[in-house]
């Protein structure tokens, strides 16, 4: 998720003193991209999609980041022509300068955050499940959220030596299944068949919609590129091929993984496990003992979710902190802590929402309702992410003619006509399979707007002279 708090140096300093050294090359924005994107949502989903599609569940991942791809056509565009740390946010008030829209994808992206963390937190417990089995999973979501806090807290989540050796082992985790898989053909025992079997309870389009909607979790994180531009050095010619580029390479390598998993584990034992990659490990195709292998696994896995989920962490917090700056939500959100600078009442808000997202599943389970949280959240997630990318594509294009100068990189309007139809299409789906996500959306909506209505009624006018409530906000200005 963009951060929707940063200053642009023009209004900090009009000198110029202050500005971001341009010192990221097209190289470094790669994979920039490619670790953002490669987060651990495959680690997490990937037996959801192979239950909904079948054998040939590889396909939904190849739609799933062509929609993506597309939506990062549009977010290149406004890039290239506001190359500053900017979000959704940003482009839709350019577009429609109209602050309860603004407010709504603020809110959208800061719910879409608590909803992906609740997701992720989840599916943490199954593979610590592997490690170790006797805390309840509920007891592990919480505690690993509430740590998690507890690290954003302290500041460590600013290293970037730490954010890249997790990125690293994360990728490391998909390289050892792709291993596997080139093991396992060179044995000449893979049916390839099976990749084009496809096992859906109504048509194969729809199984495969189906499958691209859950798919759709592991496809963002590529909007967090934005927030570089200020630091890129040509960001007109170098922003959207790294871009593109990064999204197409992670792309190949969750197709393959893919198909490397359906090649090698049944697709029933795929969908019924909660730790689906972890089965094709357990396969003992590689010369390996398999307990080792699924202790190393089940470690990396926790590494890769630990990562992505730190992100939502850290965005949720400052998502709060900033609209707090503003007037639009509670000043206490606003709150740094003397000593370690973190917004530590944001962080704990944060936390609790989290944990109750986690504690509502568990309760609804307990009565027999029978929610499975994993795929729930993320459904959650891809709904408001849907709508986020939508509107930004179609801003881009209420924006076209304006701003623009010989550099401006200008996305193929008929590409982006799909890529709006595509977000459409899928989000239709997502609300016609799930109706009941709706609550969900609706109570993390509704408590966005009881913030707003606390803040409105009882809190303090404290804005300069002359400024609106959200005005920076919705400029992406701190």
């Amino acid at each position: 998720m963009a951060d929707a708090t940063i200053d642009p140096p023009s209004e900090l300093d009009p000198g110029g003193d202050r500005e971001l050294k341009r010192s990221i090359t097209g190289k470094l924005l790669f994979f920039y991209v490619l670790g953002v994107v490669l987060g651990s949502g495959i680690y997490v989903l990937i037996g959801l999609v192979a239950g909904a599609v079948g054998g040939a569940f590889w396909i939904a991942f190849a739609v799933g980041v062509t929609v993506a791809t597309i939506t990062g056509l549009a977010y290149a565009e406004l890039v290239t022509k506001y190359p500053q740390a900017a979000g959704a946010a940003l482009y839709v008030h350019k577009a429609f300068r109209n602050h309860p829209l603004t407010f709504l994808i603020t809110v959208s992206m800061l719910s879409a955050s608590f909803a992906a963390a609740g997701s992720l937190a989840t599916g943490f417990a199954a593979y610590f499940k592997q490690v170790w089995d006797l805390p309840p999973a509920l007891l592990v979501t919480l505690v690993f959220i509430i740590l998690l806090a507890i690290v954003n807290f302290i500041g460590i989540t600013e290293s970037v030596v730490t954010n890249m050796v997790m990125t690293l082992v994360e990728v490391a985790g998909l390289v050892i299944v792709m291993i596997i898989g080139i093991v396992y053909i060179g044995q000449g025992k893979a049916d390839f068949g099976i990749l084009v079997d496809f096992q859906t309870k109504e048509s194969a389009l729809l199984g495969v919609i189906a499958g691209v909607a859950l798919a759709f979790f592991a496809m963002t994180g590529f909007e967090n590129a934005a927030n570089v531009a200020e630091e890129t050095v040509d960001p007109a010619r170098t922003f959207p091929r790294a871009l593109v580029g990064g999204m197409i390479a992670a792309g190949v390598i969750y197709v393959l993984v893919a198909m490397v998993s359906a090649l090698t584990v049944p697709i029933g034992t795929l969908q019924k496990s909660d730790a689906a990659l972890l089965e094709v490990v357990k396969a003992g195709i590689l010369p390996v003992p398999v307990g080792f292998m699924t202790i190393l696994f089940a470690c990396i896995a926790m590494v890769a979710i630990t990562n992505t989920t730190l992100v939502a962490v850290v965005t949720q917090s400052r998502i709060l902190y900033g609209m707090s700056k503003e007037d639009v939500v509670p000043a206490p959100f606003g709150k740094i802590h003397a000593a370690r600078r973190s917004p530590w009442f944001a962080l704990i808000f944060a936390a609790l929402v989290v944990c109750a997202l986690l504690i509502s599943g568990w309760l609804l389970n307990r009565a027999g309702v029978g929610v499975d949280v994993v795929a729930r959240l993320a459904t959650v997630t891809v709904i408001f992410t849907l709508f986020i990318y939508a509107l930004v594509i179609i801003s881009a294009l209420k924006l076209r003619g304006q701003d623009e100068d010989d550099d401006t990189f200008i996305a193929p309007t008929w590409l982006l006509l799909i890529g709006i139809l595509g977000n459409l299409v899928l989000l239709g789906y997502v609300l016609y399979d799930d109706p009941a996500s709706l609550y969900w959306v609706a109570a993390l909506l509704l408590l966005g707007l009881a913030l707003f209505l606390l803040e409105h009624f009882f809190g303090k006018r404290d804005r300069p002279a002359g400024r609106g409530r959200g005005d920076r906000i919705a400029r992406n200005e701190a």
